[in-house]
């Protein structure tokens, strides 16, 4: 197969890059990446030094790919489907761009700085660090809220466009597990109706429904809501 994605089903980067893929129904090999076994380990630093997840392997182009917004770029320009994940137009591509590194910086960042530090132990624990990411998360919130309300006051759904796209993939798998760490406040309506669009879509369903078998293995595991769970109200819709 052309395309080989190197991933986790438990990698919240590795849903957004999952999510585009599913969106498209993109032909794509995963293998999946344990750095926890030193000779896969060495295969995969062996491709991409840093060793972070994911990365996309475009074995046609002899083109290896890291970072997940450059990933879904190149799908979009080389691997186009149905569904654009970037507008054509220059000013609507950069706010795209702009959403998209929100997500990734103010709500993927911090959730994953808040979970590593559970990791951490006792005596190596960042307590002012998981503060000021947990302030990090409520100011997004409020961003997410202000900027969801506009938008649905305008009568559109996505966070960048008038349609699902870049910013998307990056924002159903950051407040997803940001908001087991850190529920929406209830006056965040606005942000809450448009996570639950995303929950809507079959790609995002689908990611979820994968990762399920490794739930256990996430550090506040005891927190994520039973509708995510096998058998839950999500699960039931994936596809």
């Amino acid at each position: 197969m052309t395309l080989v994605l190197y991933y986790h089903p438990l990698a919240s980067f590795c849903h957004k890059v999952l999510i585009a893929l599913y969106e498209n129904g993109t032909p794509c090999e995963k293998r999946l990446v344990d750095l926890g076994d030193d000779e896969a380990s060495a295969r995969f630093l062996a491709l991409w030094p840093v060793g972070k997840i994911p990365v996309l392997r475009d074995e046609s182009r002899d083109r290896t790919l890291p970072e997940t917004t450059i990933i879904i770029e190149y799908l979009d320009r080389h691997y186009p489907g149905a569904q654009p994940l970037l507008p054509h137009d220059d000013d609507a591509r950069l706010e795209a761009r702009l959403w998209d590194r929100f997500f990734d910086l103010y709500v993927q960042a911090p959730m994953q700085k808040i979970v590593l530090d559970r990791l951490r132990g006792e005596g190596e624990r960042d307590a002012r660090g998981v503060a000021e990411a947990r302030a990090t998360l409520d100011s997004a919130y409020t961003m997410l809220e202000r900027r969801m309300s506009e938008r649905s006051t305008a009568g559109r759904n996505w966070a960048a466009g008038e349609a699902f796209g870049l910013a998307d993939c990056a924002a159903a798998p950051a407040l997803f597990f940001a908001a087991i760490l850190a529920p929406f406040p209830p006056a965040h309506r606005h942000l809450a109706a448009y996570f639950e669009r995303l929950l809507q879509r079959a790609s995002v369903q689908r990611v979820i429904a994968e990762a399920q078998p490794y739930f256990p293995m996430f550090p506040y595991k005891e927190l994520i809501p039973a509708r995510f769970l096998a058998g839950g109200r999500t699960a039931t819709k994936a596809q």
